[in-house]
């Protein structure tokens, strides 16, 4: 419980870490109980999406990946997937992750490869996708750029991932702006490739509902069945890569859902946010409006 405690009070920290957070054996599997569950069902919902917009690569290198959350993510979101890679500088968390996998049904994944680099160094394993999730954080914002410009160099889409809080989103929005300033495409969750016009004071988050296990909601003290994990990020691929499908008006908060009528805040594919009602007026669009949620498109 002391590894786990040690966990929270990091992951609250909005400092760079002065050392690898995972330090120890003991660290790396309070990670795997307690976060690794979450940060799983985050990528879920965002390779999900990217499935569903027509991404379909053949191999992921996830940086930064741990005990590989990320890896299982990909694994269940993409059908053609072929090669999976996880780096990161954590020997326990690499060896923790090729236990978790060796025995799993699905190829792709029992052989995905966890190998040991270090940021700033990172081998030449080119990918068709490479993600980066919840890493941002632990670096400060010259390693952050370079991490991400090392990233672009090793694929064609690259997604990443950071916490759902204000300090969060903005590490994403440098990122944002750091692929945009090299000519990539973004291709979720924005809809268009202009400012965020989200005001002041405001950020653009999403959250993913996950099952807890009874030795989860010992680990995490807490009494409910589920928890809701919340996260921020954006995906882009490079100029020579194919276009994926349009985008359509992505909804930003919980649908508020009154008789007759269903309103929702959206970030529109003309670059500005704001409100949208769909009536009952509107037949089958309504109807897909009454079941449309937070971080889905508009129909």
């Amino acid at each position: 419980m002391a590894a786990t405690a040690a966990l929270v009070a990091r992951y609250r920290s909005v400092a760079a870490a002065s050392a690898p957070i995972l330090a120890s054996a003991t660290q790396v599997v309070a990670y795997a109980a307690y976060r690794m569950p979450a940060t799983h069902a985050a990528l879920v919902s965002v390779l999900g999406d990217l499935a569903a917009a027509g991404l379909s690569p053949r191999s992921v290198v996830d940086i930064g990946g741990g005990t590989g959350a990320a890896a299982w993510a990909a694994a269940e979101c993409f059908d053609g997937l072929e090669s999976i890679v996880v780096l990161d500088q954590v020997a326990e968390a690499l060896r923790l992750g090729r236990v978790l996998v060796a025995d799993v049904t699905d190829p792709v994944l029992a052989a995905a490869r966890f190998e040991q680099a270090e940021i700033g160094s990172l081998p030449d394993r080119v990918g068709d996708l490479v993600t980066i999730s919840y890493v941002l954080s632990e670096l400060g914002a010259a390693q952050q750029r370079s991490l991400v410009a090392e990233a672009m160099r090793l694929g064609d889409c690259l997604v990443v991932v950071e916490p759902g809080t204000p300090d969060g989103y903005q590490r994403i929005l440098a990122v944002r702006q750091q692929l945009l300033d090299a000519g990539w495409r973004l291709v979720g969750p924005c809809p268009h490739q202009a400012d965020c016009p989200l005001k002041q004071g405001d950020w653009c988050h999403f959250a993913t509902r996950l099952e807890r296990s009874a030795e989860h909601r010992r680990i995490k003290g807490g009494e409910l069945s589920y928890e809701d994990e919340k996260f921020s990020w954006v995906a882009a691929t490079s100029p020579s890569s194919p276009a994926l499908q349009a985008r359509s008006a992505r909804i930003l908060r919980h649908p508020l859902k009154r008789k007759g009528m269903v309103e929702f805040q959206v970030c529109r594919p003309d670059g500005t946010a704001g409100r949208e009602v769909v009536s009952r007026r509107a037949g089958s669009r309504y109807r897909a409006a009454r079941d449309a949620d937070w971080g889905d498109e508009l129909p």
